[in-house]
């Protein structure tokens, strides 16, 4: 049986590498959005008229120590960069300060006059200082392209929507090739955009998942060996592991989610919680064994002990993570959905591959009493639990106000680039460009005329124009573009260029004017960018430094007030979007969504407790050694100034999914003692004695295994690892101390009993 038991999980495997054939590293900015929400279904739209709002590269050059952007060496080769740039596949536009022109109409011809002459800078003083003026004194260019401070240009490149890592990795590569070959030195180049960070999470998600399956395994086969102190007891539970990792990754493979920054965990996950089961049969095979009961009855009967406990457990930790599946984020739904199947697949292992492998094995040689040597200390535990009882509830209650009081400051933020941490290279790029010019933010702002009107009507310009002051002044725009831009621009341009001449008309006759100068450019990409061709709709596009979403939420706030106050709806429509204000909405989503997680996990654990006691007194003896440690970390994380954001707010879900583990096995075991011994006492201390050592030793596995995860440069993954490892080391010492008390408090004799019939 046991042979035919293999070969069914082998041909099993061997269809599973077709799915694992099939995985891809992912990053895909556009997951992060809402699915389903109607704000996302307006942007597509949105964007399929005008484009989307990340579809760019920043590329940010510093003038060499002491010198300024109008050095004449420094200058010809951010234009010899600007021009390599042009000639790239998936590049559709370059904005360059070399290249950025000062138009000027002069009969039937149109003149661009370069506001950087190249040609003179080294030998006409005169010309460098007038080119400077007009830069510093024409609205758009600072904070764009020209640094206010005049020691640094930003090239803007604008690329093919939706570019993919391949060739994006292949624009990337080119870009600072070419750097590189002009001898721009790395400490004085800055890139920013959607593109570098696609590029940047996806090769170090490769590293990072290598790296922590490496170190999970190093610590569960350490652990392993302490426990067992035999090659079997470290492979068996490893080889379960890794036949359910690759389950769940063949599932992934299969259904085409790819490996992204969620899902990379899955490994680590099952390396750590995919174990439990194992350890635990493990465990009871050892002290059966040890009292010298041949194998096959020793597998029947802790097969029989640990089946059904585990069966729970394993029910409650992968709805710990199908819990997630609720969120509306794509890649924290695919994580919660295969790590939960890839916990089931876990426990269907351990009760089929391992038991199957262990009738092949030669029996463990153990001396009689082997299994046994935990039953003293934790005699003694257990005998200083009950003894300082009243002390042990008195420091939980304390423990559990302070941690209410604490975790009461807990705020939700997040930002862009929330995941990389301060000082990673990307982030001090970022920073770079919020610091020296207008920042990574997009902004998107749709613009529908009323009654009849276009874009370029006179009454929604003015209300446009309007709505930019406001969003310069108030809300925090370092850059911003609008049909208003091109009128202004073109009004400019046929007055000789002239700066004072860069604003509105003053008449309906003067616009019509301009704008039969305006119509021969309404099917260039700039002019497509603002206004649809038949001017029916608009945009008003900008960029700002990233303040976080609490801010932000704040300032969006004050603009829909000020659009409300402000704004004729009989003239102008506007709606908020863009991939920004996106991002930001899963925050609006994220306390819900926990506490959604968490109570479901609370149903089933109470009915789980129903189903075995028959008693509503036992709901509280195990929930609240497991929630516990919940309020606990909340409070650590309200001290530590922690946010609540994508990444940590998965935390709470997984982790009592997994802490509850332990306390189903106890009590499991404790409805079998209490068929066999005549008080609640003696079968929590039997109970004690057989469970402990297993609930110790999967804890360690799993403290030890989130730890490792303390080593990622991805701060929402380091989070998730601290987090967690905390939870599980406060819910081990909940169950060792709180939990027996808790039974002997609630659990009252005559009801012994009433289980021993049930058990029976």
């Amino acid at each position: 049986m046991s042979f035919l038991t293999l070969a069914g999980l082998a041909i099993l495997g061997l269809v599973a590498l077709t799915g694992l054939a099939r995985l891809r590293f992912n990053y895909n900015f556009n997951d992060f959005y809402p699915t389903g929400d109607p704000d996302l279904a307006y942007y597509q739209d949105y964007a399929a008229r005008f484009g989307n709002d990340n579809d760019y590269v920043l590329v940010g050059l510093e003038a060499p120590a002491g010198r300024t952007l109008f050095d004449a060496g420094f200058a010809q080769r951010v234009d010899t960069f600007t021009h390599f740039a042009q000639r790239q596949a998936h590049v559709q536009q370059v904005i360059g300060p070399t290249t950025a022109a000062n138009p000027i109409v002069e009969g039937l011809g149109v003149f661009n006059v370069p506001y950087l002459h190249l040609d003179r800078l080294a030998t006409d003083p005169a010309s460098r200082a007038q080119d400077s003026a007009l830069i510093y004194r024409t609205p758009g260019l600072v904070g764009n392209l020209f640094a206010p401070d005049a020691r640094a240009v930003t090239v803007v490149l604008l690329t093919d929507p939706d570019l993919k890592k391949p060739p994006g990795d292949s624009l990337m590569a080119a870009l600072r090739g070419e750097l590189t070959r002009l001898g721009i030195p790395d400490a004085r180049i800055h890139l920013g955009g959607k593109l570098v960070a696609q590029s940047v999470f996806v090769d170090r998600l490769k590293v990072e998942m290598a790296l922590f399956v490496s170190l999970s395994v190093l610590l569960v086969m350490g652990l392993l060996w302490l426990t067992f102190r035999a090659w079997w007891g470290v492979v068996l539970p490893l080889t379960v592991v890794a036949g359910a990792t690759i389950g769940g990754l063949a599932l992934v493979g299969w259904s085409g989610a790819g490996i992204d920054l969620m899902t990379a965990l899955l490994p680590v996950m099952m390396c750590v919680v995919g174990i439990a089961d194992s350890v635990h049969l493990l465990t009871r095979y050892v002290t059966e064994t040890g009292e010298g009961t041949p194998t096959v009855p020793a597998l029947r009967v802790s097969m029989k002990e640990s089946m059904f406990g585990s069966g729970l457990s394993a029910l409650t930790t992968s709805l710990g993570f199908f819990t997630l599946t609720t969120s509306h984020i794509r890649p924290i739904h695919n994580f919660g959905l295969y790590t939960g199947l890839a916990v089931l697949i876990a426990y269907a292992l351990s009760f089929t591959l391992l038991p199957a492998l262990l009738v092949l094995l030669p029996r463990p040689q153990q001396q009689f009493g082997a299994g046994r040597s935990w039953d003293g200390p934790l005699t003694r535990l257990l005998r200083l639990v009950l003894l300082r009882r009243r002390w042990i509830l008195g420091a939980a209650a304390v423990l559990v106000a302070g941690s209410l009081a604490a975790a009461s400051r807990v705020r939700i933020e997040s930002r862009l680039l929330d995941d990389l941490a301060d000082d990673d290279p990307v982030q001090l790029d970022f920073r770079f460009f919020e610091r020296q010019f207008a920042g990574v933010r997009p902004f998107e702002l749709h613009l529908v005329p009323q009654g009849g009107r276009s874009v370029f009507s006179l009454d929604v310009l003015r209300e446009t124009e309007e709505i930019e002051n406001y969003l310069q002044r108030g809300y925090g725009l370092r850059f911003v573009a609008s049909p208003v831009t091109v009128v202004k621009s073109v009004r400019k341009a046929v007055n000789g260029g002239a700066l004072e001449e860069y604003r509105l008309p003053d008449s309906e006759a003067e616009l019509q004017r301009l704008l039969r100068r305006v119509r021969p450019f309404r099917k260039k990409a700039e002019f497509r960018a603002l206004a649809l061709e038949d001017a029916s709709q608009g945009r008003l596009t900008g960029r700002m430094p990233d303040p976080g979403s609490t801010t932000v939420a704040g300032l969006n706030r004050g603009l829909q007030r000020f659009l409300r106050e402000h704004t004729d709806p009989t003239v102008l429509r506007t709606r908020q979007t863009g991939s920004a204000l996106l991002i930001d909405k899963n925050n609006q989503n994220l306390t819900r969504d926990m506490l959604i997680g968490i109570g479901v996990d609370v149903l089933m654990v109470t009915a789980i407790v129903l189903a075995l006691f028959r008693s509503i007194r036992m709901v509280p003896v195990v929930l609240i050694p497991n929630l516990l440690p919940i309020v606990v970390v909340g409070g650590v994380m309200g001290l530590c100034g922690v946010p609540m954001k994508v990444s940590t707010s998965i935390i709470f879900t997984i982790a009592f999914g997994i802490a509850v583990d332990d306390t189903i096995h106890f009590i499991s075991k404790l409805r079998l003692m209490l068929g066999k011994e005549p008080t609640v006492r003696r079968a929590v201390s039997r109970t004690y004695r057989l469970a402990g050592k297993a609930v110790i030793v999967t804890s360690l596995i799993l403290v030890g295994g989130f730890s490792t995860l303390l080593f990622s440069s991805f701060d929402g993954t380091f989070y998730v690892g601290l987090l967690i490892g905390l939870t599980l080391l406060f819910g081990v010492v909940a169950e060792l101390t709180l939990l027996p008390i808790l039974i002997l408090l609630f659990y009252k004799k005559p009801r012994v009993g009433r289980a021993r019939h049930a058990a029976a």
